[in-house]
């Protein structure tokens, strides 16, 4: 039986915006390609003289080119799909019902958690479970208490009882909080993160008070932003960024997609037209 190992890299980027909340991004890597791809895709930041960390917050007009030549590279690892994309995030205007004091003061890792068990369709990745897949998940540092952090590990510890049905185990010592500081994949992936937060809470139209115009950081990432659309629609000619997407009559695209959003929806949610962009 031959063994695969997958790598999903995991971070969240805002809790509460807007229209839009609870932003999550991850990226998935074939563990076998990750030291390769890691090279690579540091020679492009030490060519383009990106020596620090790199980050959506960081993006300024000085800097606007070197960031979009680095997005150009990093989505050819994701239009090769050697690299998977997954977005996550919900819509303000979808309010859920009846929640219980223990799931409000959980949310956090309650949607992380239903990140990681749906969004990158790992139940699909095995078919006919030929193979035995190791599944690896590297968290940027966790915000919350040593105790409470432990405890939403040792959830995504338990998934293996839905897992291993497909032949995908996750082992506890492959599950670790890690500094994006030390690895470029987290880092692009948080750009990309942070711009989908950026364009879908509409800060792409937030004027400098007490002036009727856009600050030059604002036009800056509105032009980075622009340009992970258009990558994004090198793969999707007509993806919107504000919905789930489509897997097209096949749920195993879960899995093979390079590239997915997905708008997060409680069941018992209902919708709130107050709460959405076109409210007056």
């Amino acid at each position: 039986m031959m063994k695969k190992q997958y790598l999903i890299y995991a971070d969240e980027s805002h809790r509460k915006g807007k229209y839009f909340s609870n932003f999550y991004g991850g990226a998935l890597v074939n563990y076998s390609e990750l030291e390769t791809i890691n090279k690579k895709l540091n020679s492009k930041k030490e060519e383009l003289g990106l020596f620090q960390e790199v980050k959506w917050i960081k993006v300024t007009e000085q800097y606007l080119g070197k960031y979009l030549e680095l997005i150009d590279y990093f989505f050819d690892f994701i239009r090769n799909n050697e690299i998977k994309i997954r977005i996550m995030f919900r819509q303000n205007a979808l309010v859920p019902q009846n929640l219980t004091k223990e799931q409000e003061e959980k949310e956090y890792f309650l949607l992380y958690y239903q990140f990681i068990k749906h969004a990158f369709g790992i139940d699909y990745c095995n078919p006919k479970e030929k193979d035995q897949v190791i599944l690896k998940l590297y968290f940027d540092k966790l915000p919350d208490t040593k105790k409470k952090n432990r405890e939403f590990k040792g959830y995504i510890y338990a998934l293996n009882d839905f897992f291993c049905i497909n032949n995908v185990h996750i082992y506890n010592e492959d599950i670790a909080e890690i500094d994006s500081k030390n690895h470029v994949i987290l880092q692009c992936m948080d750009i990309i993160l942070g711009a989908m937060n950026f364009k879908l809470n509409n800060m792409d139209k937030e004027k400098i008070p007490g002036s009727n115009r856009r600050g030059k950081r604002t036009i800056a990432k509105q032009k980075l932003y622009k340009n992970i659309l258009r990558n994004i629609k090198t793969i999707y000619p007509n993806f919107n960024i504000g919905i789930s997407t489509s897997s097209r009559g096949d749920f195993t695209n879960n899995w093979k997609d390079p590239y997915r959003h997905w708008c997060f929806k409680s069941r018992n949610s209902i919708f709130d037209s107050s709460l959405t962009k076109n409210s007056k």
